[in-house]
């Protein structure tokens, strides 16, 4: 009785060491096949629009837009860029989302300024005045406030829901402006400090409902210090033709400021 209860001993044992084994191997197995490919979803602050050698879409992403300098450096697995131009919270829940899955390790995504009518707001205030550009900065800071967190968290829901295992960054938007800065001529120094308050505004609520979703907020405000409109050392363009590429970061803005909070975050 005692060599059979001996012999069951050590069968258990040799049956729990493989297992335990095998679980190891499992184990690593899982970690070899972990999701390492990039996507990079959002508008045209994340498809590089303003700083030039685009691809020839409509979307005009750029070869010096922070994606494309982040998978240079980084060699993901795979690498998707449907970011576009012009994109609203909509159009990355109609046309960007095909390209995540369980292999996705890496979302980055802006999206947000256009929701709130930037691209109306300034040219309002380049070609109106001074009082038509604080009404309509007051409306886009209303939405920014009322509306726009309702559609930031049905886009982070999605990205969830599409690639579970991501590590997510959102990336927020610059101040356009150094005030008391160097320009001498333009929108007034009040205009400038509106939109400036509205782009605090956009990234306050962008990094709440990002980090009520899990996701990590990329504040480039501090890297573009310095770097502003009317700061003499800009990487942000201020009124250019084509016209699309106005108030968009430069290849310096992609370069040293969106990429390096990327690479922070990543």
């Amino acid at each position: 009785m005692k060599l059979r209860r001996r012999a069951f001993a050590a069968t258990a044992v040799t049956a729990l060491l493989g297992l335990s084994s095998l679980t190891g191997a499992t184990a690593v197995a899982a970690e070899d096949t972990a999701a390492t490919g990039y996507v990079a979803l959002g508008d045209s602050y994340s498809s590089g629009v303003g700083a030039g050698d685009y691809d020839g879409s409509d979307c005009k992403r750029s070869a010096n837009a922070y994606p494309q300098l982040w998978r240079t450096a980084n060699s993901p697995s795979s690498f998707d860029f449907p970011a576009c131009s012009g994109a609203r919270t909509d159009d990355v829940l109609a046309n960007q989302l095909g390209a995540l899955n369980s292999s996705t390790g890496l979302v980055s995504i802006s999206i947000g300024g256009n929701d709130a009518g930037f691209g109306d707001t300034m040219t309002a205030c380049v070609t109106q005045g001074e009082s038509a550009c604080l009404e309509r900065v007051q409306q886009a800071r209303t939405y920014i406030a009322q509306t726009l967190p309702g559609k930031l968290d049905t886009v982070y829901d999605a990205i969830r829901a599409k690639a579970p295992s991501a590590k997510v960054v959102v990336l927020g938007y610059p101040h356009m402006y150094k005030l008391d800065g160097n320009c001498s001529v333009g929108i007034s120094e009040k205009s400038r400090a509106a939109i400036n308050a509205a782009s605090d505004d956009l990234n306050e609520v962008t990094a709440k409902r990002a980090a009520d979703h899990g996701y990590s907020f990329g504040d480039v405000r501090p890297a573009f210090s310095g770097h502003e409109i009317c700061s003499g050392d800009e990487w942000l363009h201020s009124v250019t033709l084509p016209v699309d590429e106005s108030y968009h970061p430069t290849a310096a803005g992609q370069s040293g400021g969106y990429l390096p909070v990327l690479e922070g975050l990543a």
